[in-house]
């Protein structure tokens, strides 16, 4: 069996990545294609993964790929979670993972609307109500949730999602069918209503991005092209990480590996998988530097993290498994970062990586500061060692 060592896989990470200066690029797309996708459940994460993977592209680039060219969509995938995703790559995200996570997000919100509402039939009341708000759009072109529910009011119907609970607040539903409505294909979050860091939306046909829609593709076909591609980005790795990244079930897992051309390689104490054309060592890197943002895919890549997190996890992830901003230095984990209210750029390294680890560090510090200009971001998940930087 071919062995695999841990700095083989930290060189694959620094060149696949593009963490490494001579592997990095203006072309944002690119950058996306690199990773899969880019994680995108905190708005600034998504530009602040290409920040750490660029030479000179500034937050306009990533905003010009996402809402002039769009060349990225953003979208519901793996572990209902939002990912920003290269156009090209949505059928296969749609087919192998959104059309089933459709089906729970309407079941789930049918459940919760049953027990606050007396609503006959809810399954087909939601239905209705989904059509209603997805001919608004279209007749809009462009518009809010709350523009939405003013054409629609039934989009405005208030539920409690957990009757007798004290942290239980009554809410509308019109986040819930626009939830839906993306996971089926049929709307994006388009530009929002502030800043890079802004999670608020606006909302627009997927039409807007993809002018014959979402292609139609085999979900077994489309399971194994993501997973093809997670191989040559992540691997090699554990069917259990893989398992992981997709959210799906091991049934799902082993048909689309049986589809694909893998081999087994030694991990050093464990078995990983790797694509048989892909079992050739990476060029080793010059050593490098990098601050990764809170929630970077590359982290967020893999459920077993001891080959690059050594023993920095409880300061660096929240207790549901978040990573916060992460210090690199030629392929692990060496610190944490964050960034002060004064806008200044706090790093903490926790071993000792030599003056040479340090010099590249402060350098990508100032980079980073940079990207920032005087946008201040707070991550959505705090984590102990980013709270202890910014107090």
């Amino acid at each position: 069996m071919r062995s695999m060592t841990v700095a083989e896989r930290r060189a694959r990470l620094g060149v696949r990545h593009r963490l490494s200066p001579a592997a990095r690029t203006d072309d944002v797309p690119d950058i996306a294609r690199s990773l899969v996708v880019l994680h995108a459940t905190d708005p600034a994460t998504v530009f602040l993964s290409v920040a750490a993977r660029s030479v000179a592209a500034v937050p306009a680039a990533l905003e010009r790929a996402l809402y002039d060219d769009r060349t990225l969509l953003r979208m519901l995938a793996m572990r209902r979670t939002m990912f920003v995703a290269p156009v090209e790559l949505v059928p296969v995200l749609q087919a192998s993972t959104a059309n089933s996570l459709a089906a729970k997000q309407r079941a789930a919100y049918s459940r919760m609307i049953e027990r606050g509402t007396d609503i006959p039939d809810v399954p087909a009341w939601f239905a209705e109500v989904e059509k209603a708000a997805h001919a608004a759009l279209l007749a809009r072109g462009e518009a809010t949730g709350a523009q939405l529910s003013a054409d629609e009011p039934r989009l405005r119907t208030q539920i409690d999602p957990a009757p007798g609970k004290s942290y239980s607040r009554p809410t509308n539903i019109t986040t819930w069918i626009l939830v839906t409505l993306g996971c089926e294909g049929l709307v994006v979050r388009g530009r929002p209503n502030g800043s890079w860091i802004s999670s608020q939306y606006k909302w627009s046909p997927v039409e807007a991005w993809l002018p014959g829609g979402i292609e139609e593709i085999p979900a077994g076909e489309a399971r194994a092209e993501l997973v093809r591609r997670w191989l040559r980005a992540f691997g090699p790795a554990p069917v259990s990480d893989l398992k992981w990244w997709t959210g799906w079930n091991a049934g799902d897992v082993k048909k689309a590996l049986a589809l694909l051309d893998v081999t087994e390689v030694d991990l050093g104490g464990g078995t990983g998988l790797v694509l048989s054309d892909d079992l050739e060592p990476e060029p080793v890197p010059e050593p490098w530097a990098a601050l990764l943002p809170a929630l970077d895919p590359t982290p967020m890549g893999w459920q077993e993290r001891g080959w690059f997190l050594g023993d920095h996890g409880p300061r660096l992830f929240d207790r549901n498994g978040n990573i916060g901003p992460s210090v690199w230095w030629d392929g692990r984990i060496v610190g944490g970062w964050a960034q002060r209210k004064d806008g200044e750029i706090a790093v903490r390294v926790l071993e000792d990586v030599g003056a040479d680890a340090h010099a590249a560090i402060e350098r990508e510090a100032a980079r980073m500061s940079a990207w920032y200009g005087d946008v201040r971001a707070i991550p959505r998940f705090r984590t102990p060692l980013e709270r202890e930087l910014t107090s």
